[in-house]
């Protein structure tokens, strides 16, 4: 719901902030004032593109901030706001429009810089506005789908479980034209991925074995000095080499120095262990000296037979991988892929038996959608004719017309369109070949009347001067279908009819004043007493007379008779729900 909207520099709208409330907003001023100017600026914070002409005279730049409550968020406009990383922890909204007289715009919603597709994206989750233009939008076929779709419980459970099923059928679909595609590539395909697999098979790689590899040419490699060094290493341990006293031979010396020591004096016990611990290990170092250099090996044909292995490793993976690790997961992608390839009549008629299978239970899912959009078409059909009927278009006939589709799409296998003739003996014709502008504005509102309940997707709408060209009963019955939607949304209204205006729960008074040559737009909440000397003052123009005043409260009270027979209702349908 729409809190709270200010504006700079917007045209005739230097500085305003306007508060709104739950339910029907009513804005009425003189011609001029600047009523559609605020809608306008409305329009400019939900996407819609702005000139920067609309930048008041004598300044730089525009802005616009609106304040939404997020009370009864919509998952949509949730995911929306989650995959921009928009944070709605707060249950608020606060979005803000700049144009600079150069023409530059920036957009920010809850402090995050958006562009102006995402933020018409985000608009239409929150404010519906229907003015002259806005309208148009019923022509479109997707939002007649989204209509009679929303208008039953039943159809939209129908479509959920179509949708599933056609997506299974629509994803087997594109395999099967992925297969059939590769198939002219099979042949070509197959030879070289049978002498890849060749090539890596009669190599007989082992996993880990170009390290060991690696390690075993190093060894050989510089066997000659490994010999020398354990040579000399043992001798020292063992001989002492020119030195003449081997490490161990002294250290045996020691330790049976200790040894009689410790038969006088035992203070030095724990130097004795010490030292025949270190004798015991040095003497196990020895033998494994001694065993590695018998066993160490100098042999130039092995050398030149592993390094020739390597040589094969190292070509496979300049061809298949870096590592030979990635040369063997290569393999096995190379060993599916022939084996799908191999397999692929086999896998073409499994793919065809499963698509034969859903396409039959995709029929029988769009026939039942089918079966139920046509019998909510029909009742939706004669709800807006009674709407229509009551707002002065007692000959208007009104049908939503399902009919087969070319195959299946996303919507099921049918086509909606609105057919309408305002009068007798007129063939019912396309809605968009034969509404005027004035007749959309009323279908507009006939179709909001008995949708709203329904419809909990935006919780705000704008109408903007949809009373033109009307009057008396008319009115009448326009201002009340007005007020039975703001039962169920939140509605901002521009109005120049008594009638309308008398249902206000907010009426807000748009004037202008000029000062030192500078005209600027004022909007104020209008208090009981002002409320009806406006409508009076509406009612029968400047000269307000003491029955005009009596006729405008006479008004205000009927009018709130028929908001409460209204909430009853509502609450009565909230009931049955």
């Amino acid at each position: 719901m729409l809190k709270t909207l200010t504006v700079w520099n917007f045209a005739l709208l230097k500085h305003v902030q306007v508060e709104f409330e739950a339910g029907l907003n009513i804005l009425t001023g003189e011609t001029g004032a600047g009523k559609s100017i605020l809608i306008d600026s409305l329009g400019a914070v939900l996407g819609q593109r702005m000139s920067s002409d609309m930048v008041r005279s004598g300044c730089e730049w525009l802005r616009v901030e609106a304040v939404f409550s997020l009370e009864d968020e919509s998952l949509g406009l949730h995911e929306v706001l989650t995959q921009q990383a928009i944070d709605d922890s707060d249950g608020e909204l606060i979005i803000t429009r700049q144009i600079t007289k150069a023409g530059r715009s920036t957009a920010l919603v809850n402090g995050c810089h958006v562009t102006l597709a995402v933020l018409r994206q985000i608009g239409a989750f929150l404010v519906d506005i229907h003015g002259q233009n806005e309208n148009l939008a019923l022509l479109r076929e997707e939002n007649q789908f989204h209509l009679l779709d929303g208008y039953d419980p039943d159809v939209a459970e129908a479509l959920a479980a179509y949708e599933c099923v056609y997506r299974e059928w629509r994803e087997h679909k594109k395999k099967y034209e992925e297969k059939q595609q590769a198939s002219r590539e099979y042949a070509q395909r197959l030879d070289m991925l049978h002498w890849q697999d060749k090539e890596i098979s009669e190599a007989n790689l082992q996993k880990g074995e170009d390290e060991q590899l690696e390690a075993d040419i190093r060894k050989l490699s510089h066997a000659e000095k490994i010999v020398g060094f354990v040579e000399e290493s043992y001798n020292l341990l063992e001989g002492g080499g020119s030195s003449g006293l081997g490490v161990l031979p002294s250290l045996s010396q020691v330790k049976k120095d200790l040894e009689d020591i410790s038969r006088f004096d035992d203070s030095l016990t724990n130097a004795q262990k010490m030292v025949e611990e270190a004798y015991i290990s040095l003497q196990e170092a020895s033998y494994e000296l001694r065993d590695y250099g018998e066993n160490v090996e100098f042999s130039p044909e092995r050398l030149n037979a592993l390094q020739s292995r390597m040589d094969v490793i190292y070509r496979l993976c300049k061809k298949y991988g870096a590592t030979l690790d990635d040369v063997l997961v290569h393999q096995q992608k190379v060993e599916q892929e022939l084996s799908e390839i191999e397999n692929y009549d086999d896998d073409i008629e499994a793919l065809k038996k499963e698509i034969a299978e859903l396409e039959q239970k995709l029929q029988k899912k769009a026939a039942a959608l089918t079966r139920l959009r046509t019998a909510a078409a029909k009742d939706l059909s004669a709800a807006i004719e009674e709407q229509l009927l009551a707002l002065g278009m007692p000959k208007a006939k009104f049908d939503i017309r399902v009919t087969p589709a070319e195959g299946y799409g996303s919507s099921g296998a049918d086509e909606v369109a609105m057919f309408f003739s305002a009068n007798p003996g007129e063939a019912e014709k396309p809605l968009q070949r034969v509404a005027s502008g004035g007749e959309l504005s009323r279908i507009a509102l006939a179709i909001k009347t008995v949708a709203s309940s329904r419809d909990s997707s935006v919780p705000s709408m704008v109408f903007d001067e949809i009373d033109t060209g009307i009057g008396g009963r008319t009115a009448q019955m326009v201002a009340e279908r007005i007020a039975l939607v703001a039962q169920y949304k939140q509605v901002l209204c521009i109005t120049h009819l008594p009638q309308i205006a008398c249902m206000a729960d907010a009426h807000l008074y748009i004037s202008k004043r000029t000062e030192e040559g500078s005209t600027a737009t004022q909007i104020r909440p209008l208090s009981e007493r002002e409320r009806i000397s406006e409508i009076a003052r509406m009612a029968s123009g400047a000269d307000m007379t003491t029955a005009s005043l009596d006729n405008a409260r006479e008004m205000v009270s009927h009018a709130k008779l028929k908001k409460e027979m209204f909430q009853q209702s509502a609450l009565h349908r909230e009931a049955q729900a």
